[in-house]
């Protein structure tokens, strides 16, 4: 696992954890000078996928590791912490757990899939190796290119087919096992239902695109969560508007942005 940091003068943290197969230069690089004007910003790369040769072990045990770093570094305590995608799933276990404490949890276009140990191989198996030959060339198949610009558009498309270069530089030292670990264990890894904690508040961002099935997940698994609906598809916000994704952090955390 490796860790960085900037904006250190500042007294509030946040924590980013980056989604799947993905780490933090390649989910968060546009946002970071932004954050680090008002937080301390400490992003994480998990094992496997930290160019350290490690290999991803599952989801418990990254998640630990993220609890002991908190208490050994932070006191046990950080401001907020910002999980895009299967991030979110390691936001939702850490307040689930209460080992630490949040004060802003925020879930990043999650989908929170579940499944049974039998479907999670099968999906693994069938999915796997397309899924790596994919982020490792970064670059998208003809099939998913069509259902992509059918249900986006071709603008949109294009961005997410440009972003999947950054994705398969950061995928060069990653193996397919790192991989296929990390898709199984997030399927596998429960979630509780009415997840909370006391003085942390869960923050979705929901992108409605993705449609309402998720929405009934995030209202599932949190008791009360706070929702912001955000008219696009999966971490769309994130990665192609990141002024605005800013905003949206510093209003959760209840943060003027006197830079704008």
């Amino acid at each position: 696992m490796r860790y960085y940091e900037y904006g250190k003068g500042h007294e509030k943290t946040i924590l980013l954890l980056p989604g799947t197969c993905c780490n933090v230069k390649c989910n968060f690089s546009q946002v970071i000078p932004l954050l680090a004007m008002h937080f301390r910003v400490i992003g994480v790369d998990y094992d496997g996928f930290d160019g350290a040769g490690t290999e991803f072990p599952d989801m418990l045990t990254v998640t630990k590791k993220i609890e002991g770093f908190v208490r050994k570094k932070l006191g046990g305590r950080v401001f907020a912490v910002y999980g895009s995608s299967l991030g979110g799933s390691f936001v939702g276990l850490l307040v689930q757990r209460r080992n630490i404490h949040i004060e802003h949890a925020i879930i990043g276009s999650s989908d929170l899939d579940q499944s049974s140990k039998l479907s999670a191989f099968i999906e693994t198996e069938l999915l796997g190796g397309a899924l790596y030959k994919m982020l490792r060339s970064g670059a998208m198949p003809k099939w998913m290119l069509r259902f992509s610009e059918k249900k986006m558009g071709k603008e949109v498309t294009e961005k997410y087919r440009a972003m999947l270069g950054g994705i398969g530089e950061a995928m060069t030292t990653v193996s397919k096992q790192s991989m296929k670990r990390q898709f199984y264990s997030d399927l596998v890894t429960p979630l509780d239902l009415k997840i909370r904690a006391e003085s942390t508040t869960v923050h979705v961002f929901y992108a409605m695109q993705m449609g309402e099935k998720y929405l009934q997940r995030y209202r599932l698994h949190f008791f009360k969560p706070d929702i912001i609906e955000q008219d696009y598809g999966h971490e769309e916000l994130l990665f192609f508007y990141p002024e605005k994704w800013t905003e949206a952090v510093l209003e959760c955390c209840g943060e003027r942005n006197e830079t704008t």
